[in-house]
């Protein structure tokens, strides 16, 4: 199986200023998505391929041992710019440089580093075992239920539920739900030649973390984050 691992870390963030080489706990945000790249790229004998945009980017990722010759082009550098088209590109040049197709490309999310080994091999199995799946993603379960207490926006200024069940009276008997939390998804290789512009497919499966995972959109999340990394507070190992 030939398996490429992409990082994608564009070099503006409004959010979080510089977030993808801002310190946390003390090293680079990015440096905790190389280390996880690292280890499972050596048990499965897979590339790491780097897409950005920014020469910053570049530098700190080579101090942790990725480089590359690949510079994202700047029409995938913008705000607007979509994530399969990002790794659609990086995938073109990394299988021209190897001189290889890969059969899975797992993308790691650099603001969400809160996964473990043991979550990216156990997704990739599952991916694996269902052949007909396009593609994997990470998830935790959700704090409310759009069957249940979640509502959106109607006529006259009133609210109504997302999905209107009347026959749902409690969170325990709606169906089950979750949140992306953006930390991983493993692609099989022809997802991306089947024109999919959003990575939710008719064949796609969610991994349930069974640890906490959230993504850093804010500077709150940043120092909630950093919180529970310099005080040990997390239950699992990175």
């Amino acid at each position: 199986m030939n398996l490429l691992i992409s990082i994608c870390a564009r070099g503006g963030s409004k959010g979080i200023p510089g977030k993808n080489v801002k310190h946390l706990n003390d090293i680079p945000l990015i440096a905790y998505t190389i280390r996880t790249a690292q280890v499972f790229a050596e048990k499965h004998n897979a590339d790491i391929g780097l897409s950005t945009d920014s020469n910053e980017i570049l530098e700190v990722a080579s101090k942790y041992g990725v480089n590359t010759k690949y510079k994202r082009p700047a029409e995938l550098a913008t705000d607007s710019a979509g994530k399969i088209d990002v790794i659609s590109d990086l995938i073109r040049f990394q299988e021209g440089a190897m001189n290889k197709i890969y059969d899975i490309i797992l993308d790691l999310d650099i603001t969400s580093p809160l996964r473990t080994q043991e979550d990216l091999q156990n997704a990739l199995d599952e991916l694996i075992v269902n052949r007909e799946a396009q593609n994997i993603f990470s998830v935790n379960p959700a704090a409310r239920n759009p069957y249940f207490n979640m509502v959106e926006e109607s006529k006259g200024g009133y609210v109504q539920l997302v999905k209107d069940c009347a026959n749902i009276k409690s969170r325990q008997a709606a169906p089950k739900v979750y949140d992306m939390n953006a930390s991983f998804y493993f692609y099989r290789r022809r997802f991306f030649t089947q024109a999919y512009e959003t990575v939710i497919t008719d064949k796609s499966m969610a991994f349930v973390m069974n640890h906490i995972c959230f993504d850093l959109d804010e500077p709150q999340d940043f120092l909630i984050m950093e919180y529970l990394l310099k005080r040990n507070k997390l239950d699992f190992e990175l």
